[in-house]
């Protein structure tokens, strides 16, 4: 690069307007980041000549006589620019990710600072701080001060003792009522098209961050204090009954969360979006060789309802040998054992009629592998010998539930989870959990979570819609992994659709669930229904269980959040398809230009004739593709499209 190329990169990078206003540009020079440190800090985000954010305050407030970002003196400023590629142990959607930002530090002369950055999708920034003694976080401004016009895909919550399952409600920013909050990730969308997705990443020793509408309708971050009592109620609920008037104590030389503004001028664009990974902290695991990603056979969904068998089914021995045969004749790599396998409150106190040593030996001989269920509560009272039990069991993970928090005492007990279950070889798999915030990047044995609203909800609520489900991957999945658990076999249009808690069915087509599993990305993925179900179907099921849960390459073929979506994504020489649409019949064409040149067999299934109806109904076909080839693809109303494409 010659120097004229040199100063034009400088000067792309950072413009001092004054002596205390900025710009940051990102390395397209399409998103502009404006920062004005005149009395308060603001900054503002411009993609081109929109305007997204307006001018919006940040501070935080530590101990009793230190604010970031608030009548504070400028020790000095500086500028990076980073292009690098990360390679991520567990691939969620590529094989790599190209990190590529451009950054503003500006250091205050009280021991603190403020880092921008600015990405060709996405701006974030977070505080720093350089003190020798710990500090008490009282309070962090968060203000994010969007045109009131704008539509928000609102997860509201009611309480910050939250599962984070909810439901995504549509107005303007205008329409929602001051006081109402909510979790993240939250989308925002400008009258022009434009999406902003916000959320955090790097989450560490701190509380989680949510949202909040202020009086003048302005979004404002909230979080939960620190819990000062706590009530436990059953085995796995614990309330905190009052918090701290602190957010978080803790070290005082440290960075804080990263504050994301993923940016899309498409829609599609939020599927790709990587920044919450790459804003998260390095790798902690020395060797993670050892982590394998797979699908489960689950057992609660379907209530272990299996039949045609000449044994009782429940939580038995005799049951989970049938669960590991299926896995094993279908290569899928694990079986979960839920609740039931030991008494409630003692992890020790093992179920009679299971004999988990047994099964454990049983499911190695057929290479499946058991994760075990787990309450936190109970975990944690009972976390080293716990923890050494599972290793010396040779289990391969466990399933942890019903957290339902992410203060900061919560968000630590994560890490701890994570940092012991590694030192054994033990995956994770988070349920009742806060959103993922860059824990998988440091430990990616964590290699799945919940905190969505998935198919479980179908056992107790109609809320789990098509609709719904085309909502997901354009929010909550930007997020991270979601273990949304698909794979139902029972399967109803609207009309047809009732709730049951121990045979429990999917609102959309049968084709609509296998779709999930090219379009949900979660390396732990779940099969809900019943072996009985779905041996009725092996070759559907072949074709299921086939379906890769990490990918090398992700294209969006076409998506519009809440109504459609059509990816095409690589796992080695393969290509898969997986498109879904809510509660209206669509059509799509589209072209096989992603693939090579050369001669492909490509297999799919498409909704029924009848799927508008039974929703069940679907055809299997296959023909012969090359990149010169277009198809048109058409489905029912809550429908779907899965095909596999090979040489």
């Amino acid at each position: 690069m010659n120097l004229k190329n040199i100063l034009l990169a400088f000067f792309t990078l950072t413009v001092i307007l004054s002596a205390k206003e900025f710009e940051l540009t990102s390395p397209d020079g399409k998103i502009i980041v404006k920062i004005d440190s005149n009395t308060s800090l603001k900054y503002s985000v411009y993609l081109n000549d929109e305007m997204l954010l307006k001018p919006s305050e940040v501070f935080m407030k530590l101990n009793d006589d230190i604010t970031i970002g608030k009548d504070c003196e400028i020790e000095n400023t500086s500028t990076k620019s980073v292009d690098e590629l990360v390679y991520p142990v567990v691939r969620q959607k590529s094989e790599q990710i190209r990190n590529h930002f451009n950054e503003f530090k500006l250091t205050y002369t009280n021991g603190t600072a403020v880092v921008f950055r600015a990405y060709d999708n996405g701006a974030a920034y977070r505080f720093e701080t350089y003190l020798d003694d710990s500090v008490t976080v009282y309070n962090e401004c968060v203000e994010l001060n969007f045109d009131k016009n704008s539509t928000v895909w609102f997860p509201e919550e009611i309480k910050f003792n939250s599962h984070n399952e909810r439901s995504y409600h549509v107005k303007t920013l205008g329409e929602i009522d001051a006081g109402k909050f909510c979790s993240l990730p939250a989308l925002v969308g400008t009258e022009t098209g434009t999406k902003i997705l916000v959320t955090e990443s790097d989450l560490q020793d701190y509380a989680g961050l949510w949202l909040k509408v202020s009086d003048s309708k302005t979004l404002t971050g909230t979080h939960p204090g620190y819990p000062v009592k706590t009530e436990q109620l059953r085995d796995r609920d614990v309330y905190v009954r009052e918090y701290a008037e602190y957010i978080a104590k803790t070290i005082g030389t440290r960075t804080y969360p990263w504050r994301i503004l993923a940016i899309a001028g498409e829609d599609g664009e939020l599927i790709t979006n990587e920044l919450v990974f790459l804003l998260a902290d390095n790798l902690k695991i020395e060797d993670p060789s050892w982590i394998r990603p797979g699908k489960v056979a689950w057992d609660w969904w379907n209530a272990l309802n299996i039949y045609g068998v000449d044994f009782k089914s429940g939580v038995n021995t005799d049951t989970y040998k049938y669960y590991i045969d299926f896995a094993s004749r279908f290569g899928i790599e694990y079986i979960i054992l839920d609740e039931g396998w030991y008494k409630l409150g003692d992890l020790f106190d093992v179920n009679p009629a299971v004999d988990l040593e047994e099964l454990i030996a049983y499911g190695k001989q057929k290479n499946v592998d058991i994760i075990l269920w787990v309450v936190w509560k109970t975990l944690d009272d009972q976390f080293t010998e716990a923890m050494e039990w599972f290793e010396k069991l040779g289990v391969a993970g466990i399933k942890v539930d019903f957290m339902q928090r992410d203060d900061q005492w919560m968000v630590n007990y994560y890490y701890r989870v994570a940092e012991e279950a590694a030192k054994r070889k033990l995956l994770v798999d988070f349920h009742g959990a806060y959103k993922p915030a860059g824990l998988r990047r440091a430990y990616p044995n964590v290699i799945t979570r919940e905190g969505v609203k998935g198919l479980e909800n179908c056992k107790w609520s109609e809320e789990v819609t098509p609709e719904h489900d085309v909502t997901l991957p354009f929010i909550r999945m930007a997020a991270g992994p979601m273990d949304y658990t698909p794979g139902a076999m029972v399967n109803a249009q609207p009309r047809n659709y009732h709730i049951s808690f121990s045979r429990p069915m999917s609102m959309g087509t049968r084709c609509h669930q296998l779709a999930m599993y090219v379009v949900y990305e979660s390396p732990l993925q779940m099969l809900a229904d019943n072996p009985s179900n779905y041996l009725t179907e092996p070759d559907f099921v072949e074709f299921m269980s086939s379906i890769p849960v990490v990918w090398d390459e992700t294209i969006v073929l076409d998506a519009k959040v809440s109504d459609y979506i059509i990816l095409a994504r690589r796992s080695g020489n393969d290509w898969y398809v997986g498109a879904m649409t809510d509660g209206e019949s669509r059509e799509f064409s589209f072209k096989f230009d992603f693939l090579e040149d050369g001669n492909y067999k490509m297999e799919f299934y498409r909704d029924g004739i009848n799927a508008d109806n039974y929703a069940s109904d679907y055809m299997f076909e296959s023909r012969n593709v090359t990149n010169s080839d277009e198809i048109i693809i058409k489905m029912a109303p809550g429908g779907g499209w899965t095909a596999k494409i090979h040489k």
